[in-house]
């Protein structure tokens, strides 16, 4: 079992500042691939970051050069710094991690959601 907990999630103004975390506790021999997910009201799940355990990164077009994604291996948390958000990010976000086991090999865990809301 693996159980991601998110925090950071809120009201912020467009144009401040946000850092949402998510840390992993389980059984999990490592985590590897870990990633943030957004949806927003009649639209489908998007991917919005994905970072790898050696910290190679990918980033939606939309929030390519505004949000940064990292990790902390070490604790097993991942991070993602949303600067100058948008109204337009607004949505629930999700973190999930794939986790490798040794018997089961990798799974995917996702996390509740935390909802972010951008003002205008």
């Amino acid at each position: 079992q693996v159980h991601l907990v998110e925090s950071g999630g809120g009201l912020v103004q467009a144009g401040g500042s946000l850092r949402l975390s998510c840390a992993a506790s389980g059984t999990f021999l490592r985590l590897n691939d870990m990633g943030w997910y957004r949806q927003a009201p009649g639209k489908q799940r998007e991917l919005v970051a994905v970072i790898k355990r050696g910290g190679l990164t990918n980033y939606a077009d939309s929030v390519k050069g505004r949000f940064t994604i990292s990790r902390d291996n070490a604790k097993n948390t991942v991070y993602l710094q949303m600067n100058s958000p948008k109204p337009e990010d607004s949505a629930v976000y999700y973190c999930n991690a794939e986790s490798q086991f040794r018997v089961f090999g990798k799974i995917d865990f996702w996390g509740q959601g935390t909802q972010v809301t951008v003002s205008s």
